[in-house]
């Protein structure tokens, strides 16, 4: 893109942005006039739900005019949007609806255009597509903002997955950022708005670089496989909670990247995909999916973050597969993240401490954990509750919580969310509690209680126990009764796949309440 092609689009995006910027302050202000100065005129204050109707038409028009600048401009301005899409929890219903169909597929390059970066990258002097390719689907399998993915076999037979980095992308990714960017400063003014988007998007400016070097995502993959399927204690092979696309890599360069090929769908459109199979929302079978799910993600996560701190930092529903045989797949290693020692063992205490709480209420404990959040660099109000900062650790690492201390509410976008404590999150930390929030979402919209910090202890124990990348310790019994059970779990769930629906559903039954004890 020439200067004048970036200033063009820059002023595309602002002519669509300003407009919504000003009616919500425009509404944000006149609400706040109204409340002090009706009572003075004897009139009524406006009703929560008056109110509520208010921002949810403003909410109806920003979304409208969002939807129609991502669609136009594309670039980075939709993998804003796909976060925006898979976060129902966070953002108002109006804009995850508007932007749901972000998630899958954008508009694809011609596939002439991707042969041709193809040939450019891979094929060396006197080399043809086809001495490398069997078969090359011209459809491609997805069209994110950076690449799209083509199936296809390599000479050989073996079947891999190709990602084609879109031509010239990489100034026109930077140039939105820094849009967004600029979009974010004056929001963080508005109280009403729960989360600080300019540290948001400054930590994804500073992890946009690597997306486009497919070099450096090869290598990524390889090493978050490599650490997910040894254990750091006893250095032996372990079980890999699902799985992940390996590179071919002699067939690897900055804009393309071959790999295997991993048959499913995205999570997005995994329920289409379960009612096909006969699974109905909301039947044991989908409160087993449901919970196999979590647990794949709960444990890479786990693992990654705590263990070696680091981890894949760009987790969405497009980026999460339901796959044929019913495992899941992780793919798309563009956007990872290396935390420091000092924030991994801090978080690992905030786990333990979570963890090892009487109850919710209990001072010693709410002392404890928050002394810890702040520990981690969260800074809060000044006007802020004691109890605040343990407040927003459950809230981040505990979605089982039905009522957080202090009186705060779970929702993220209710006034009184302990997220609208927040003066300032550490940009360290940034992509984690993506994660973590990805997390807390599926549980919520999968209506299963999920304890974050109650299912990563184990691995936060051994952390702080030195075990992991140290030397040793004694093997304990409640760890090889948790080796016992994952073994007996995982034979059931290969086993029950397999089954007949006929026997599959009460087998599913019988699991789910077997969980319960």
């Amino acid at each position: 893109m020439t200067p004048i092609d970036r200033a063009l689009r820059a002023g595309r995006f602002w002519s669509a942005a300003v407009p919504v910027i000003f009616n919500y302050y425009a509404t944000y202000t006149k609400l706040n006039v109204l409340e002090r100065v009706n009572p003075l005129v004897g009139r009524d204050c406006l009703s929560d739900e008056e109110c509520a109707i208010i921002w949810q038409d403003l909410h109806s028009e920003g979304a409208e005019v969002l939807s129609k600048t991502i669609n136009d401009l594309k670039g980075f301005y939709v993998k804003t949007g796909q976060i925006i899409a898979s976060r129902q929890d966070l953002f108002p219903r109006e804009y995850t609806e508007a932007l749901k169909g972000l998630t899958d597929m954008l508009d694809p390059m011609d596939v002439g255009l991707v042969r041709k970066v193809i040939e450019s990258e891979l094929c060396v002097k006197g080399e043809k597509f086809e001495d490398i390719f069997e078969v090359f689907d011209p459809l491609p399998l997805g069209a994110a903002s950076v690449a799209q993915v083509h199936r296809a076999v390599l000479v050989g037979g073996q079947e891999v997955a190709v990602k084609v980095q879109r031509p010239g992308i990489e100034q026109k990714l930077l140039g939105d950022i820094k849009n967004l960017i600029q979009l974010a400063k004056p929001l963080r003014s508005i109280d009403s708005i729960p989360v600080d988007y300019y540290v948001v998007f400054k930590e994804l400016e500073s992890q946009l670089a690597d997306e486009f070097d497919f070099v450096a995502e090869a290598a990524a993959m390889d090493r978050i496989y490599n650490h997910l399927i040894v254990d750091p204690v006893t250095k032996l092979k372990r079980e890999l909670p699902l799985r992940m696309p390996r590179p071919v890599s002699k067939l690897v360069t900055k804009r393309v990247l071959v790999m295997d090929y991993l048959e499913g769908v995205p999570l997005s459109r995994a329920g289409e995909e379960m009612e096909k199979r006969g699974i109905k929302p909301g039947s044991p079978e989908s409160i087993l999916f449901g919970r196999k799910l979590l647990r794949a993600l709960t444990d890479v996560f786990a693992r990654s973050i705590l263990e070696s701190g680091f981890f894949h930092a760009d987790p969405h529903p497009g980026n999460i597969f339901v796959l044929k045989d019913g495992s899941i797949g992780l793919i798309d290693f563009g956007q990872v993240k290396q935390i420091s020692g000092r924030a991994k063992n801090t978080l690992a205490k905030v786990m333990v401490a979570l963890d090892d709480r009487e109850s919710d209420t209990n001072p010693p404990d709410l002392d404890k954990i928050g002394k810890l959040a702040l520990e981690l660099g969260v800074e809060l109000r000044d006007d802020a509750k004691p109890e605040g900062p343990a407040a927003v650790a459950m809230w981040l690492f505990d979605g089982s919580v039905k009522s957080l201390p202090g009186g705060y509410a779970n929702g993220e976008l209710d006034p009184n969310s302990p997220v609208k404590e927040l003066k300032s999150f550490p940009q360290d930390l940034v992509l984690v509690g993506r994660s973590t929030v990805l997390l807390k979402g599926l549980s919520s919209r999968l209506g299963i209680p999920w304890s974050l910090s109650h299912e990563w202890a184990p691995t936060a124990r051994a952390v702080l126990e030195n075990k992991v990348g140290g030397g040793g310790g004694n093997t304990r019994f409640r760890d090889i009764v948790a080796v016992a059970k994952k073994w007996v779990k995982g034979k059931l769930e290969r086993g029950g796949a397999r089954l007949p629906k006929r026997i599959r559903t009460p087998l599913a039954k019988a699991v789910i309440k077997f969980r319960r004890f």
